[in-house]
């Protein structure tokens, strides 16, 4: 499994699982396959074989939010007994024990795990914004990016408390970007902090019923470009929510995982993002709180 020179989708496994599998769902059980065929081609192999169970993991978890099957293989690859070697694998296992019902465990595991963004994301996401929040502010002395500030902003967010998330948002803005030879994920980070502050001011006044009957759109920033969605309302209810336009590539469940959300709270408020797709599952919620909080009647 490791690439020859060059890339070659049709030669490496890593690049085709990347380009042909990741972003085309009537190819995710397909992928699947593959990796169990090369669990059998490998087996003597011990190297290639945990490559190999590392990539069904990440399919599992990713793609088919199967998180059973990912937490054993996950546990097969030996996460749970090393979760510092396999940090951000443990925090992804700890991730399939919590949405399995196993809070304890979970929290038993990351206890484990050294700090990390990732890490600070699924604290924030299973209702512990305090420990979020100083998780991601002990990042925060080196965050010429805005990650950190970022993560602060997205943990208080999810909590509800959006004067603090606004505050930290506004710390990305405030970074200053070179003149020349500008960082390019400064400026994305940027783009999504934005997006964030206009997303809250806008879904802070929102009321489903207050919104007309019909469809409509609009778009926030994701990971390659805007993220369109179309909004359906109906008596006053959330009928349907549809990503329309994207060109996003590794999107993982995001796409229906998040519509679905938002359909189930009826509101874009205290939906959390998608694991590992968190751009475009923050660029769904922003654009429906877009498309909507300007169509009060």
């Amino acid at each position: 499994m490791k690439p020859p020179q060059g890339w070659d989708n049709q030669k490496n496994v890593g690049q085709f699982v990347w380009d042909v599998v990741n972003p085309n769902p009537d190819r995710w059980k397909e992928g699947v396959r593959l990796m169990h065929h090369l669990l059998t081609l490998h087996k003597d192999d011990p190297e290639k074989r945990e490559r190999a169970m590392l990539t069904l993991c990440h399919m599992y978890h990713d793609l088919l939010e199967d998180y059973a099957r990912a937490a054993f293989w996950y546990r097969a690859v030996g996460v749970e007994k090393d979760p510092e070697e396999y940090a951000h694998s443990a925090v992804i296992l700890a991730e399939c024990y919590w949405r399995l019902g196993y809070r304890d465990e979970a929290l038993k595991l990351l206890a484990k795990v050294p700090p990390n963004l990732s890490h600070a994301k699924l604290l924030g996401d299973m209702g512990e914004t305090d420990r979020a929040l100083k998780m991601s502010l002990a990042e925060a002395d080196d965050d010429s990016q805005g990650y950190a500030a970022l993560a602060a902003g997205d943990a208080c967010r999810q909590a509800g408390r959006y004067q603090e998330a606004l505050k930290h948002y506004q710390k990305v803005l405030e970074i200053e970007v070179p003149a020349k030879n500008p960082n390019g994920r400064l400026l994305k980070n940027r783009n999504r902090a934005e997006a964030n502050v206009s997303a809250i001011k806008a879904f802070e006044l929102f009321d489903p019923k207050q919104v007309a009957d019909g469809k409509y759109v609009a778009a926030s920033q994701g990971y390659e470009g805007p993220v369109e969605v179309t909004v359906t309302m109906q008596g006053g209810r959330l009928e349907a929510v549809a990503v329309t336009k994207h060109r996003e590539k590794q999107f993982y469940s995001a796409i229906s995982d998040t519509t679905a959300k938002i359909i189930a709270k009826q509101s874009v408020k205290g939906v959390d993002t998608t694991s590992n797709a968190t751009i475009t599952s923050e660029a769904i919620i922003n654009a429906t709180a877009k498309a909507l909080a300007i169509r009060q009647k």
